[in-house]
């Protein structure tokens, strides 16, 4: 049975050539997995992908401790946005990964299962998000990296545990830890200037186990808590309740646009849009698809919903979610 596998996958695995560290290798993995078609033809391609990303993993638990101390891991950004997911121990963000991108993370009942910073890529609509699983946090523990990787992070997704009895206290006192190193949460919509960017980091807290017996009255407590400076999502990762409306919050967090790039006299490409700010204009576009298209730009054309059908517009004109642009040099 033929795999069937999308175009852009070749494109993604020509990055294994360039890739230096085991945490890049296996953040391509990750996204190469989430673009196999799941059937039996690539059932051995799949378990090929995911040995290979064991194996990583495996070899990053063999080296020294020297050298997993401090600020020394850094993971590339890939996709639409870098979201970290940050929580206590037992909070189930891996089994909230595992929802949110079907691949397999390594789970346990136990706390301090995940202990290095692992990248997963989270599929919405036709673009993926890079979503980052971190070892839990608590008032007396937090890995020395761990906030330099949070501060270079396009977002936060923080991770509640409903069934623990002091459910807010224990949040609260993971975001205290944080604070004590600068970063501060933030509601999505909060300003952010350039420069406050690495300590004000925009979050959404994800209330799990939504069935947990004390889950209702957890909700309540953490709306009370919270609810004027994050906004607080209840899901279950194991049940897959709230999985779908999760994933578009983790969209509306990043504050991003699809854009999509037409060639004059062709039809637009909707399968991989441009994935930019919100607020960015014409020329911002122009210099995603090549520093040259700044340089001997001339004008552009768009359509979208709103009744564009190939207006010429400025290069400062701002670009909207959905929007086809043809630009001309």
């Amino acid at each position: 049975m033929p795999a069937n596998l999308p175009p852009q996958y070749l494109e993604v695995e020509r990055k294994l050539k360039t890739a230096k560290t085991a945490l890049e290798k296996i953040a391509i993995y990750e996204e190469l997995l989430a673009m196999i078609p799941k059937h039996k033809g690539t059932e051995k391609l799949q378990a090929l992908m995911k040995t290979k990303v064991a194996k990583l993993k495996e070899e990053m638990q063999r080296q020294p401790a020297v050298a997993r101390r401090g600020p020394s891991f850094h993971i590339e950004k890939s996709g639409a946005g870098q979201v970290i997911v940050v929580g206590p121990p037992n909070a189930g963000k891996s089994y909230l990964i595992k929802a949110l991108t079907g691949v397999e993370v390594e789970v346990g009942d136990y706390p301090f299962t995940t202990r290095f910073p692992a990248p997963f890529m989270m599929p919405y609509e036709n673009i993926r998000i890079q979503l980052i699983d971190t070892p839990p946090i608590t008032p007396d523990y937090l890995e020395t990296w761990l906030p330099e990787i949070i501060k270079v992070s396009d977002g936060v997704l923080f991770v509640a545990d409903l069934a623990d009895p002091d459910c807010s206290a224990t949040s609260e006192g993971v975001i205290s830890r944080l604070r004590e190193k600068k970063i501060e949460l933030v509601p999505e919509h909060h300003p952010v200037p350039p420069e406050k960017f690495p300590f004000l980091k925009k979050t959404l807290l994800v209330a799990n186990k939504n069935d947990a017996p004390s889950a209702a009255e957890n909700i309540e407590e953490l709306r009370v808590f919270f609810g004027a400076s994050l906004k607080v999502l209840p899901v279950s990762a194991k049940a897959g309740d709230g999985i779908g409306e999760l994933r578009k919050g983790v969209f509306d967090l990043l504050q991003i646009v699809r854009v999509y790039s037409k060639v004059p006299g062709r039809k637009a490409d909707l399968r991989d849009p441009f994935a930019l700010k919100m607020g960015s204009t014409v020329l911002d576009m122009a210099r995603a698809v090549h520093k040259d298209f700044v340089l001997n730009y001339n004008f552009a054309r768009i359509w979208n919903e709103n009744g564009f059908e190939g207006q010429r517009v400025t290069r400062d004109h701002v670009l909207q979610d959905g929007d086809i642009v043809e630009l001309h040099i």
